[in-house]
């Protein structure tokens, strides 16, 4: 609060509640219902902390309710190595709650960009009536670094699709809370206390109409989940698009988040030692934008590096842009250290030997 105090506009106003929870599960519950209050509300956690949040992310994204949380990932499973480095949480976190569920995910990989994601985040969260999620890793949000200068925001927040009194009016109150009246997914909604009497909804966690009624027919059940994919395809033009170095390389390396510095000095190293060029695609967003679907259609080659065991990053990968499968590779790095550029030299020349 004391630095919400020092930074906050200067006009002499608190536009802000800072509210200690008693545990992860009481902070995930404020969060819901500051989200369908209309307020913008965000809390951070780590690994464990997201599996105790899991019922109530589930409510968020079946009942729609916008919402930010951020994941500074640390080394699991269980208490595992909790001053330690990993990036374990991405199918936990991009699948997070039972069911079927896709969630918006920001991956930063500087503080500059942790502050701008931050901000993008609340905005997306509105747009899409969703849970979104920044996944960082404790090798960011706990160590020093060297970043450019933070800029703050000067355009309005976007709020998304919110009808005041005079919209409901000119429908003549005929609405549904969950109707893709646009086709893209994302339905209406209103704000508790708006003045029409036609502005009240029944928020649900269970089956639902269009109208927001309460529904076990399987015609409104897959209906409802069909227009949750709908949204989530629509979402793909909305996340920040990876950033990418393309000079035509047969060879590709796909990476996220704290990895930057190691990839970019490894791929010089290759160059210059082993005569191996690469194109590097640093994710920035799930869902996986149409840039990281044409990165990987133009190279015969890609690895995908990432700090855990199983190779996470490239099982999502596979699930979601299964034609490409043949084509990645998995680069894994999981004692809870920082990646170097050394390891991923090891690495990818051993691969390359292989082929």
């Amino acid at each position: 609060e004391g630095y919400l105090n020092q930074y906050r506009m200067k006009d002499g106003k608190k536009t802000f509640a800072v509210v200690q929870a008693e545990d992860e599960i009481a902070a995930v519950g404020m969060l819901a219902g500051a989200g369908w209050a209309g307020a913008r509300a965000f809390t951070s956690t780590s690994g464990p902390g997201i599996s105790l949040m899991n019922e109530f992310i589930g409510l968020g994204y079946f009942a729609e309710l916008p919402f930010v949380i951020c994941n500074v990932a640390r080394t699991g499973p269980s208490t595992g190595l909790p001053t330690r480095t990993m990036q374990g949480d991405v199918i936990s976190l991009f699948y997070a709650s039972h069911g079927d569920t896709k969630h918006v995910v920001l991956i930063p990989n500087t503080p500059k960009e942790a502050f701008e994601m931050g901000g993008e985040s609340l905005n997306l969260a509105e747009e899409l009536q969703t849970p979104v999620f920044i996944l960082s890793d404790l090798d960011l949000g706990m160590n020093y670094w060297m970043s450019d200068r933070f800029d703050y925001p000067t355009e309005p927040f976007r709020r998304g699709k919110v009808l005041d009194k005079d919209e409901l009016e000119k429908l003549g109150g005929k609405w549904g809370r969950y109707a893709d009246v646009d086709g893209d997914g994302i339905p209406y909604r209103t704000i508790p206390g708006t003045d029409h009497p036609k502005a009240a909804y029944f928020t649900r966690g269970t089956g639902h109409t269009p109208q927001a009624t309460y529904s076990e027919k399987p015609e409104h059940w897959k209906g409802n989940m069909d227009r949750l994919t709908r949204k989530f395809e629509t979402a793909k033009t909305m996340v920040p698009k990876p950033e990418i170095k393309n000079e035509g390389h047969a060879v590709g390396v796909l990476y996220f988040g704290t990895t930057h510095e190691a990839i970019r000095e490894a791929a010089v190293k290759l160059e210059e030692k082993h005569a191996l060029k690469l194109d590097l695609c640093r994710v920035r967003a799930f869902p996986f934008t149409q840039e990281v679907e044409d990165f990987l259609h133009k190279h015969e080659r890609v690895y995908v590096v990432e700090l855990n065991r199983d190779g996470q990053m490239r099982m999502v990968l596979n699930a979601e842009l299964p034609h490409f499968s043949s084509k990645l590779h998995s680069v894994r790095h999981y004692d809870g250290m920082p990646l170097t550029a050394d390891i991923v030299v090891e690495a990818i020349v051993s691969k390359e030997r292989e082929i």
